[in-house]
């Protein structure tokens, strides 16, 4: 049985219903780079590169040394580079006739810290 059938009145609570955890929500331009961040991960070939790259004791990766592993032509390896590089995710030097990329560091650790739940 509830109080509308009862008669019961129940009593009401001081307490607003909607309680703010008082941290503050991401604001309009952190979604923004966030998103451009993430929309940059979204593939699987750039998740595999930045995983390779990561991997790597030496620090830099070659880019003649992502195509095998990657099954990809040069080309497309340089366009999903070209895109981690523009997304702040990756650095570029040349080396020579070579490209070699990096981590840009606390790149990935930032996105972690975007999405996590705040406390």
């Amino acid at each position: 049985m509830d109080a509308m059938t009862t008669g019961i009145a129940l009593p009401l609570l001081d307490a607003p219903c909607c309680v703010s955890s008082g941290d503050a929500a991401m604001v309009p331009a952190e979604a923004e780079t966030l998103a451009k961040t993430l929309k940059a991960l979204a593939d699987p070939a750039r998740l595999r590169i930045v995983s390779i790259i990561a991997a790597q004791d030496a620090g830099a990766t070659c880019a003649c040394d992502l195509q095998e592993p990657l099954g990809l032509s040069q080309p497309t390896v340089s366009h999903h580079t070209k895109v981690l590089v523009d997304a702040g995710i990756l650095t570029r030097e040349k080396r020579g006739t070579w490209a070699y990329f990096s981590l840009v560091p606390g790149a990935l650790d930032s996105v972690a810290a975007a999405i996590a739940p705040r406390r």
